[in-house]
């Protein structure tokens, strides 16, 4: 699975309509950072069958510090949460997973469903989903 880069993406939307890419990239930094405006005012932006960016705050709670064992408070912050549309669910279902040919486990990211090991309790392997 590679990484797409915004000027990857640029570049092949240029190609495909065959504009300038300097225009292309106006375009798509303009709508990014109109994204990006609409949720720092707390805006919901739908896009029909791709999917739904909110703007979420999550709430303050007590950490702990993994090294020191001492208690910490963690203040609340603003998160973004992207819930993935009809027509993007259905695409990447058609999509088969794809398995690491070395260690015969999925690749990160590659599947909905991903294993892991339940080291708090007997070690068995559960079948969890990502959130």
């Amino acid at each position: 699975m590679a990484t797409v880069t915004k000027k990857e993406l640029i570049d092949r939307i240029a190609e495909q309509e065959g504009c300038k890419r300097g225009f292309v990239k106006r375009i798509v930094q303009v709508f990014l950072d109109t994204i990006v405006s609409e949720l720092a005012h707390g805006n919901r932006l739908e896009f029909r069958d791709f999917g739904v960016f909110e703007s979420r705050i999550r709430a303050s709670r007590e950490a702990q510090n993994p090294k020191t064992m001492t208690r910490v408070q963690v203040p609340p912050k603003r998160t973004v949460k992207f819930k993935v549309g009809r027509v993007m669910k259905s695409k990447l279902r058609e999509l088969p997973p794809q398995v690491d040919a070395a260690t015969g486990l999925a690749i990160e990211g590659a599947s909905q469903a991903t294993r892991r090991i339940d080291s708090n309790h007997d070690g068995a392997v559960r079948r969890t989903r990502r959130a």
